[in-house]
């Protein structure tokens, strides 16, 4: 349940979470939403221990640590600096570099940024996300720069993305008329794909879009077999002209187009292939929240799916497979 209370600018989130024991009060609830519960006996009431971040069944005495479990398990840092780094990642519409929150947090190393912005992007997943309904556009597109190699999807060098986006109905409100009035873009997946195969695209669809879903796609092979997987697929004819795949998916290739200016703006470029997929659900969690309301509830959001999310250590996600 997202509180009403939210702070929408700096004053009113030092005012509401400017101390660890504010943030401590927070965390609590948000990871006991309806009411602590021991897992040993069940009972409903505990005391906190003013030494440690634990708190301990009145009825049995087993404790139970707040941060195990969770994206700040031990950590050597006050909550209170947590929060405030969530909330310069959550409140920045384009989001924010490793070298500017290592400025901003007064970090002594790029490094240690780095690896709390890789934490942080880690909570962006959502474990029970809903799949995509409705009607959905579906596409690959190569990131990375200019570099020799095959044009097209067998460029090498380059970084294959697929992404599906849902295209929906926009309703125009109005005396005596409710039909449908264009399209609007709805939520969005984006994955780093090995390759642009049957076996890769169908995997990526299965785990993101719900069935019968209908996705509109290029006339490209390695889509053929979506009405077997139980899709209602819709297949666009493309002539061979430049451009007109944006012309016939405007909504997939919009999104390519914002994400690929995001990752050279935000980050310069400089996202290695290892981890992309890290920066992808970054981009994913801002675009699925990107009008003022949803951008106001990101801290929020963020914060219940942190402990939610198991912790990271730096040596973890340096080794992320390639």
């Amino acid at each position: 349940m997202i509180p009403d209370d939210l702070p929408k600018d700096m004053p009113s989130f030092l005012a509401r979470f400017g101390t660890d024991q504010q943030c401590r009060e927070y965390l609590f609830a948000a990871r006991w939403p309806d009411g602590f519960r021991c897992v040993a006996c069940g009972h409903d009431d505990a005391y906190a221990l003013k030494t440690k971040i634990v708190y301990e069944c009145v009825a049995c005495g087993k404790q139970h640590s707040l941060l195990a479990g969770t994206i700040f398990e031990q950590t050597k840092t006050g909550l209170g600096r947590w929060f405030l780094a969530i909330y310069l990642v959550t409140s920045s519409k384009r989001g924010i570099s490793a070298m500017e929150l290592k400025r901003q947090m007064g970090f002594a190393s790029y490094g240690t940024a780095w690896t709390w912005l890789h934490k942080i992007r880690k909570a962006m997943v959502a474990r029970d996300r809903k799949p995509l309904a409705q009607r959905v556009e579906a596409d690959e597109t190569l990131v990375g720069g200019a570099r020799p190699g095959k044009p097209g999807r067998g460029a090498g060098g380059k970084t294959l993305v697929a992404g599906a986006v849902e295209n929906l109905p926009r309703t125009r409100s109005g005396a005596g008329r409710g039909k449908a009035r264009g399209r609007r873009l709805g939520r969005l997946r984006l994955a780093r794909l090995p390759d642009a195969a049957a076996t890769s695209l169908e995997g990526f669809l299965a785990a993101n879009v719900a069935k019968p879903a209908a996705v509109a796609t290029d006339g490209w092979r390695g889509y053929r077999g979506l009405p077997a997987q139980g899709y209602d697929h819709q297949p666009v004819n493309l002539s061979a002209s430049w451009g007109d795949a944006a012309l016939r998916l405007p909504a997939i290739h919009l999104v390519f187009s914002l994400a690929k200016r995001w990752l050279m703006g935000t980050h310069h470029g400089a996202v290695s292939e290892k981890h992309l997929p890290a920066y992808l659900d970054e981009y994913v969690f801002r675009f699925n929240r990107r009008t003022a309301k949803r951008i106001s509830h990101g801290f929020a959001r963020l914060i219940e799916q942190a402990v939610r999310t198991g912790p990271s250590t730096y040596h973890a996600i340096v080794m992320t497979p390639a």
